[in-house]
């Protein structure tokens, strides 16, 4: 007799933060397609999951859309000691560019962190966040031809907040963005900024793209898309 085995992984999803940027919604958008896709997931609403080294070692792909908030040192620790070891991370927009502002190490270990999303003239502000969407191309890499996330994708637009973030040269950025310099902004000339990344850490894959601001963003096929690719390319 012929058994043959099943494999399955194990991904977490660690959500809240800022509410604005719908962490339940936007998490349960991706989650039928990591268990289509072979996952058992579990979901936490905060990170004490992180200081619990026994169970992270036991996790593949970690999804994080977790806003601003905090992290407490031992389950940054612990988080990082994971990634090194093989698990994956994976995460849109600020749920995993603008997260634990308390902690400098996990910039570091991201590779790029939110700076603004520069928005309309304020004569044209009506007070909610539709002030700070604008119309704003991604423009794929060469490297984005053949990567198994954006292979096929090419250039796209969208109408969302349009992320300007600070990083440094280890990231591999398969997309960007570029900001331009309006008669009433404060910089001179246009800002290009990384809009889909990845990095190498350790044993484990990071993967990073800054659209996502609500779940309509994530709606829209090439983000969709790019994301479901990410959160599997970064899985142990």
């Amino acid at each position: 007799m012929t058994t043959t085995a099943t494999t399955t992984k194990n991904a977490l999803v660690v959500r809240g933060g800022w509410d604005g940027h719908q962490p339940i919604e936007a998490t349960d958008l991706f989650i039928p397609h990591l268990e289509a896709n072979g996952f058992t997931v579990r979901i936490e609403e905060g990170t004490a999951v992180y200081a619990d080294a026994d169970y992270l070692a036991t996790v593949d792909l970690i999804v994080q859309c977790n806003t601003m908030t905090t992290i407490e040192p031992g389950e940054f620790a612990g988080l990082r000691a994971a990634i090194e070891a093989g698990t994956g991370m994976a995460g849109w927009h600020g749920g995993i560019a603008d997260s634990y502002r308390n902690n400098s190490d996990y910039l570091h270990l991201i590779g790029g962190q939110f700076a603004c999303h520069p928005g309309k003239h304020a004569s044209e502000h009506v007070g909610d966040a539709s002030d700070n969407f604008l119309p704003y191309r991604v423009e794929m890499l060469p490297a984005a031809e053949e990567h198994p996330i954006t292979v096929g994708i090419g250039d796209f637009d969208l109408t969302t907040e349009q992320y300007w973030v600070l990083a440094d040269d280890y990231i591999d950025v398969l997309a960007t963005t570029t900001l331009p310099a309006r008669e009433w902004d404060a910089w001179t000339r246009p800002v290009t900024a990384p809009a889909i990344w990845t990095r190498q850490w350790g044993a484990g894959r990071i993967f990073v793209a800054t659209p996502g601001h609500c779940v309509e963003v994530l709606q829209d096929p090439n983000v969709k898309t790019i994301i479901e690719r990410g959160m599997l390319w970064a899985s142990r």
